[in-house]
């Protein structure tokens, strides 16, 4: 009966994380860096858009990092003065490290002087690649 209850209450428990983890998956949020942190084109390996930049860190394994690949750059072909550049967590560690990057894919969105404002954690929703795009183009942190 004892083992009925554990096996239960572990059932309970990772289903609660697997439904929280889905609910936060992906959500554009103000970043943690608030701005500070600018990112240049020689760090990143590409080059900054005139308008925004979305910056996806990601693994050859990853497959959500696939599909975010296409959303990103179907974002950055709709949008003039948007540039996509990916980059491989694996290769520039220093730079993951910096920036806190806990897993892949993650999504950055940099302004026009490459501050980070936005980030998301997982395959973000391209609805939400355009609110936060168009929120760092006017410079609001909502």
């Amino acid at each position: 009966m004892t083992g009925l209850v554990v096996c239960v209450v572990v059932l309970a428990l990772a289903m609660t994380f697997g439904l929280l983890r889905a609910g936060r998956d992906g959500r554009m949020r103000v970043s943690t860096e608030d701005g500070t942190v600018r990112l240049s084109e020689a760090e990143l390996g590409g080059p900054l858009g005139a308008r925004a930049t979305l910056v996806q860190f990601s693994t050859v394994f990853c497959q959500p990092c696939r599909a975010t690949r296409r959303v990103l750059a179907e974002v950055a072909g709709m949008v003039d003065g948007v540039e996509h550049v990916e980059v491989d967590a694996e290769e520039r560690l220093e730079l993951v490290r910096r920036l806190g990057v806990r897993r892949t894919p993650t999504v950055l969105v940099l302004d026009a002087d490459g501050r980070v404002v936005r980030r998301a954690v997982g395959q973000p929703r391209k609805a939400d690649v355009i609110a936060a795009i168009g929120r760092a183009v006017l410079g609001r942190a909502v």
